[in-house]
């Protein structure tokens, strides 16, 4: 039966990648699918590319083992801050001012708004270092539920996953992201809703306040909604983190780039917020119950006999759901997956033809061969991260838990206040960036890269590079009259 779900799930993405081919011929189509997106089409791919399997199969679990009930914070956090907050802070600023100047990346968007075109060749090199082994991640959160549900080695899930994002990528360019998205998007709502279900009705758990009294018999502190006082920073970095570092993202923030117009901005701002609501909640939540399925404590990995976190979730679903239904959970978390490496390798790819080739070195290069390099530099970034993915032991895995922090740190605050602040300088923008970057690094090699310090190091180099934004524009060289004007359409 799993099989024959999967087999379904793997004809509807071959449909879209056919169906989406003719609609992604211009390099505007294939990078912003015209400009044209609607609120739900946007909501939904916000919402997925959010939400990859490295929430569902390691965050949620370990997540849930370290904070108990109040978890359930970094959930409503996502929904709030991540996504509400995200849409009305930034979608129509970005919606507009991308548009006033004319510019589809957020290398570009810097080199236009600050006037400086080496602002754009650090975004760009900031974008291509951090995200390949953000790429590499997604493909790792896969492994234990292929190997737990269908007894395979993960490589040849990895390979079709990489095989299958990039047949659609291809052809049909963000239009196909986008469908595939909206598809998947539902694909999660029901995963979800069936985990949350059983999962609460497994004798395991025994119902909501069954399971809070079971795990309260183990600790106390982690049936409680604020949890133990000791693990507060840790909560409020998370929460942090995965909320408001996706203001930063460039892979979030292209999705602004690309919607149709102010009534889609405002209906995929509730939809955004409710789907944030549904799977990030309900994820975590049902994380805090994980440790039931394997007697309070973390399971045991076979393969190096010691307690492994991330095997949390897959062994309270394999336990929790019947056999019939493990097939839609595996294509929930494909479907995560997929979504969210499309969107980073669409990001990632234009960097290198859009910014550095197009934008530096050759530019005078045709919007057709620059589309051709772009389709080359996808395929090259899908497989360079799935090189990197299977070897689990490769170190530059390990900057993926600060890659988060290196790109929101980088540019957060430049982007924020670049859209909604008239007094910001280049100056300004100049030391948010280094700042924010440097913060990452210096705190990662000091800790030496201790990646459950990962969260705090992230929230601080945001907190650092947004007061240097602001003060170093304080006290330094305000952009023309004319300029601010033509930025903000006055």
């Amino acid at each position: 039966m799993q099989f024959v779900i999967i087999g379904i799930y793997i004809a509807i993405m071959i449909g879209v990648a056919v169906f989406s081919a003719k609609k992604a011929t211009t390099l505007n189509d294939f990078y912003l699918g015209g400009r044209s997106i609607g609120g739900w089409m946007t909501a939904f791919s916000y919402g997925t590319t959010y939400f990859s399997a490295v929430m569902f199969v390691g965050y949620a679990g370990r997540l849930g083992y370290q904070f108990g009930l109040s978890v359930i914070w970094i959930g409503i956090g996502n929904a709030i801050l991540g996504s509400y907050v995200a849409w009305k802070l930034l979608a129509k600023p970005t919606h507009d001012m991308t548009r006033r100047l004319d510019v589809s990346t957020m290398p570009a968007f810097f080199e236009k708004r600050f006037l400086s075109k080496n602002m754009k060749i650090f975004a760009a090199a900031v974008i291509f270092i951090f995200l390949v082994p953000y790429c590499a991640s997604v493909y790792q959160g896969l492994s234990y539920i292929f190997e737990s549900v269908f007894r395979v080695p993960y490589e040849y899930c990895m390979i079709g996953m990489a095989a299958l994002t990039l047949l659609y990528l291809l052809v049909g360019g963000y239009i196909a992201s986008t469908l595939s998205d909206f598809i998947q998007a539902i694909i999660m709502i029901v995963g979800v809703v069936l985990m949350i279900g059983f999962i609460l009705a497994a004798p395991e758990v025994g119902g909501i306040m069954g399971g809070l009294e079971k795990i309260g018999r183990i600790d106390a502190s982690k049936a409680t909604l604020f949890g133990d006082s000791t693990r507060a920073v840790s909560l409020i970095a998370s929460v942090i983190t995965t909320s408001i570092g996706t203001w930063g993202l460039p892979q979030m923030l292209h999705k602004f780039y690309a919607i149709r117009d102010e009534k889609a901005i405002r209906r995929g701002t509730v939809i955004s917020t409710l789907f944030a609501l549904v799977i990030a909640g309900g994820t975590y939540f049902i994380g805090i119950f994980g440790t039931l399925f394997s007697g309070g404590q973390v399971p045991i990995d076979a393969a190096t006999g010691a307690a492994n976190a991330d095997l949390i979730m897959p062994t309270m679903i394999h336990a929790a759901l019947p056999e019939a239904l493990l097939g839609v959970i595996v294509v929930l978390v494909l479907a995560a997956s997929m979504s969210t490496l499309s969107s980073l390798v669409l990001v990632s790819s234009s960097t290198i033809s859009m910014d550095l080739v197009k934008g530096v070195i050759k530019k005078d290069m045709s919007s057709k061969k620059t589309l051709l390099l772009m389709r080359v530099m996808c395929a090259v970034f899908v497989l360079v991260s799935l090189v990197i993915a299977l070897d689990k032991n490769n170190a530059i895995l390990t900057l993926m838990s600060f890659s988060w922090g290196a790109i929101s740190g980088s540019f957060l605050a430049p982007f924020l206040l670049g859209v909604r602040w008239k007094k910001i300088t280049r100056a300004g923008a100049w030391a948010g960036m280094l700042c924010g970057l440097g913060t990452t690094v210096i705190l990662a090699l000091a800790w030496g890269l201790d990646t459950s310090k990962s969260t705090i190091i992230a929230s601080i180099s945001m907190a650092v590079s947004m007061l240097a934004t602001v003060f170093v524009s304080l006290g330094t060289k305000k952009f023309s009259k004319e300029h601010v004007e033509e930025v903000f359409g006055e």
